[in-house]
């Protein structure tokens, strides 16, 4: 939509919340040293069939590998081995509609930690169940993310828990920027990255990445139209408050936040936003020409190099495979649509 930086008035402004400390490459460096002896890297593949479709060198990140089925756990992996002793005998609380609460879970079940992870009503079964399952406790509350955080916001003042947020937190974003620093390393003459972002740690940490290691990659932001609140905040140099109103649970925030919002304006080049048929399309294409599940928001930078498909003709294009976690209705629902 915009060059870097064009009509977004407060590019270099500082942060408003003096405790918000942006990582940097270091703490990117640090963290996959934490993350090491728990995870291993994930597959990128090349896919000639999905090349042809999007006419761009196409390579897929496979975060959908991850234990918990999504990028995420990276970030969880790396705050909570951090922890204190008082935290962690105190107790983790956090919202999430699914992937950054298991991630969550995932990082207490390893570290030993109490986890309280507040997910909307209706949230993916599947997603909650694997939360539950990795030791957590749900608890529902509200009918989206935001008022599920505005009540984790309340409950972690009164209740002295350690309130992890979702996106305002630079251990996530340094553990999830992992990811990119393996793209980097295997592809180093990359033209292009596309990360999908709903709270935007993935793309901030990618923007770390980039502008350390391989600066004359385009960084390309994706989400849905359907749930537009980052990208206009990009656009408008302020965080703003938008409708939402996606089925891609991983992009469904009606608000940005103020620490990725802060990377974002120095790192990303572009911003796409993709409807909701181009996404669960997206999720067909891998099905088909991957063999791989994917929910909406894991298809969605795969959405967007379809979209972009003139603009990115004959260069080296990597897609963030963010995450697998479809529910049965969902996939039940987009493949009856073909």
């Amino acid at each position: 939509m915009n060059d870097k930086g064009k009509g977004y008035r407060a590019r270099n402004a500082p942060l408003k919340n003096p405790d918000l400390k942006q990582p940097s490459i270091a703490d990117v460096e640090s963290a996959r040293e934490k993350i090491r002896p728990w995870l291993p890297r994930t597959a990128s593949g090349s896919y000639p069939e999905l090349s042809a479709l999007t006419g761009t060198e196409l390579i897929v990140k496979h975060e959908n590998h991850q234990p918990t089925g999504a990028f995420k756990v990276r970030g969880g992996i790396n705050l909570l081995s951090r922890l204190s002793e008082e935290d962690r005998l105190r107790g983790v609380i956090s919202a999430s509609t699914g992937n950054h609460g298991q991630s969550i879970a995932y990082a207490a079940r390893l570290f030993q930690t109490r986890a309280i992870i507040t997910v909307p009503e209706g949230a993916n079964p599947s997603k909650v169940d694997s939360m539950r399952a990795l030791g957590a406790e749900v608890v529902f509350h509200g009918e989206n993310f935001d008022d599920a955080r505005e009540e984790v916001e309340r409950r972690s003042a009164a209740e002295g828990l350690r309130y992890i947020h979702s996106a305002n937190e630079p251990l996530l974003i340094a553990g999830v920027a992992t990811c990119t620093l393996e793209i980097i390393e295997e592809q180093p003459d990359l033209d292009a990255l596309i990360v999908p972002i709903g709270g935007g740690t993935g793309a901030a940490g990618a923007g770390l990445v980039l502008e350390s290691m391989s600066p004359k990659t385009e960084l390309i932001g994706v989400q849905a139209e359907e749930a537009p609140a980052a990208c206009l905040s990009w656009q408008q140099g302020n965080l703003v408050e938008a409708p939402m109103a996606t089925k891609a649970e991983g992009l469904a925030t009606r608000c940005a936040f103020e620490l990725t919002q802060d990377l974002l304006r120095r790192h990303l080049d572009d911003f796409v936003l993709v409807s909701e048929e181009e996404m669960n399309e997206a999720v067909r294409i891998l099905i088909k020409k991957t063999r791989n599940l994917a929910e909406p928001s894991g298809a969605a930078a795969l959405a967007a190099a379809l979209k972009l498909r003139d603009r990115l003709a004959g260069k080296k294009t990597a897609v963030m495979f963010s995450g697998g976690n479809i529910s049965t209705a969902q996939l039940r629902e987009i493949l009856s649509a073909t």
